[in-house]
């Protein structure tokens, strides 16, 4: 029976340019995920977006003397171009600076008001006295006082993951100038987390195929006792707060924590209401059978894990995560990512220079899903040339080769296999059921590597049977060996649909099928004696060693200003 699956991917701010960092823990899985549940038959809804509102956009505006909405839309243009040419398939990647974002934030907020959730109560707030206004929690930063990490910020600290307020900070400063802001009482709307304590400690519980990262973090958060937190913050970028049910807020704003994450309830709407019927949506939020996962960095999880899972609570009838698949982070040469000291491989520079399939398959080879990874240049160029190159393109590509030469650009006819072709043939079934069950539980990196060993398989078995010399000695035998190699094949374009897509989708056309890879489901395709072959081409292109001394130069002269 098909089941419904929801996939979430993180929402990224929209204040620079996307890098590796962002996509490798969240869209690269994300994809591989949902491009697998559509071939093996399942109902995929793909839903994200920029979050238009967070406190970096208004920041990065402030910088350029720009208005926040200037910033918001120039980098979603950009995010959602470099979506696309990386094939994440999406089935709506938006923002959040939508008319049905604003009415679904509202509903919920609103909604929780009804069911008794939501509160007015005074806070102290950091309030800079040279600029004359309310800082945002990104907008300070002091040290942790968990641990002791000196750059937390007033929502979070990066370092130990910690949820802040940022009267927590010890020694609060304005990122601004350096100031040291006052701190002054604000009225605010509380949302009670304090009430779904238990409940979510009953829930997480239950939850034993989480990664234990995710669900060691979420019950520690857990055991420190929920806290009632603010909803709204003393700024003007934003989605209002609903006026006729609260006065005085004019000139506040649903807290983006509190806003974005509903984003995916919004985004499954506005698909929906795109799609044939508007009331789809439904079918992956109400059905108790239905399935969802979300996919972010580590420093995401308790947004995920408590705070969005209380919201469902409260709202009531909406279903709760099925899986929250979180990573770890990507490194670049030992340090990590930073949009501020430029030190970042960034994606569209990347799409100017390279392919896109050698990436997506180099950062699912490193996937940090349990501890951080390092990106190289010296690593990216042994995944292009010693695995996809050296490995399974050689395979793809000596296979077509030999079959097209010797057999008049047919499929030849294999007669009865004999045992060690069968033997390969079983290797490609044993393949199918060990790539599934690893993406089924969210193992990427072992799914890429059992997909890569069908293909070694493949070459160990042309390297024995040695079709190029039984053509001329024995044809029937080297049609046997031939045939089977193109199955192998069929079944290669299908294992790493999921990982490669564009280079799946040149294999199929390789094998001179009909029709479009994903459609043939998860399955080996027999291919056909007597079928015709067109002329093989080279799956992937060998990159010049040098690569990675130029890379590394436009690095350091990127972060350097040059």
């Amino acid at each position: 029976m098909s089941r419904n699956i929801l996939v979430c991917v993180a929402w990224p701010y929209v204040n620079s340019e996307p890098h590796l960092g962002h996509i490798a823990g969240m869209n690269v899985p994300a994809d591989i995920f949902a491009r697998y549940h559509r071939m093996v038959g399942n109902r995929v809804a793909m839903v994200s977006g920029s979050d238009m509102h967070g406190t970096p956009t208004a920041l990065k505006a402030v910088d350029e003397g720009v208005t926040p909405e200037d910033i918001a839309f120039r980098y979603h243009e950009i995010w959602a171009n470099c979506m696309e040419r990386m094939g994440f398939s999406y089935d709506l990647y938006t923002h959040t600076h939508t008319k049905i974002h604003e009415d679904v934030a509202q509903d919920v907020l609103l909604t929780l008001d009804k069911h008794g959730y939501i509160y007015e109560d005074t806070q102290l707030m950091p309030f800079s006295e040279s600029e004359q206004r309310f800082l945002s929690d990104r907008f300070v930063e002091g040290t942790c006082p968990a641990c002791g990490f000196d750059g937390a910020r007033g929502d979070q600290c990066d370092d130990c993951g910690r949820t802040l307020d940022p009267t927590d900070l010890i020694d609060i400063r304005s990122i601004r100038d350096g100031s040291t802001p006052v701190f002054i009482e604000t009225t605010h709307l509380m949302i009670k987390l304090s009430a779904f304590q238990e409940r979510l400690e009953r829930w997480v519980k239950t939850k034993n195929d989480w990664r234990p990262n995710v669900r060691n973090q979420t019950l520690g958060f857990l055991n420190e006792g929920l806290h009632d937190r603010a909803m709204t913050r003393d700024i003007e970028w934003g989605v209002p707060v609903p006026s006729d049910r609260f006065e005085g807020y004019d000139k506040k704003r649903i807290y983006v924590w509190f806003e974005a994450v509903i984003g995916y309830f919004s985004a499954t709407k506005a698909w929906a209401i795109n799609s044939d019927n508007e009331d789809d949506w439904k079918e992956f939020w109400h059905d108790s059978d239905a399935e969802s996962y979300y996919f972010q960095g580590k420093d995401n999880i308790p947004f995920h894990t408590v705070l969005w899972p209380a919201m469902l609570m409260g709202y009531g009838g909406l279903n709760l995560p099925t899986d929250v698949v979180a990573n770890e982070y990507l490194n670049l040469d030992g340090q990590g990512f930073s949009s501020s000291r430029n030190w970042a491989v960034w994606l569209p520079d990347y799409l100017e220079r390279y392919d896109v399939d050698p990436l997506r398959y180099y950062l699912a080879s490193i996937m940090p899903e349990t501890s951080d990874s390092d990106f190289t240049w010296e690593g990216y160029l042994a995944a292009n040339n010693n695995v996809l190159v050296a490995t399974l393109g050689n395979f793809v590509h000596r296979t077509l080769t030999i079959t097209t030469r010797n057999f008049d650009n047919q499929v030849p006819d294999p007669g009865e296999l004999g045992s060690q072709d069968q033997s390969v043939i079983d290797a490609c079934s044993q393949a199918l059921e060990d790539v599934s069950e690893s993406i089924e539980s969210r193992r990427f990196r072992r799914a890429l590597y059992q997909a890569m060993e069908l293909a070694r398989v493949g070459n160990r078995y042309l390297d024995s049977e040695e079709p190029w010399r039984t053509v001329r000695s024995d044809p029937e035998k080297a049609a046997k060996t031939l045939w089977t190699a193109l199955n192998v094949i069929s079944t290669l374009r299908t294992l790493f649909y999921p990982f490669i897509p564009f280079s799946c989708d040149k294999m199929h056309d390789l094998l001179g099928f009909d029709g479009a890879t994903a459609t043939d489901g998860w399955k080996r395709r027999v291919v056909e004696p007597g079928s015709p072959l067109p002329t093989p081409k080279p799956l992937f292109r060998k990159l010049d060693p040098e690569i990675v001394e130029q890379e590394k130069e436009r690095l350091l002269a990127q972060q350097s200003g040059e």
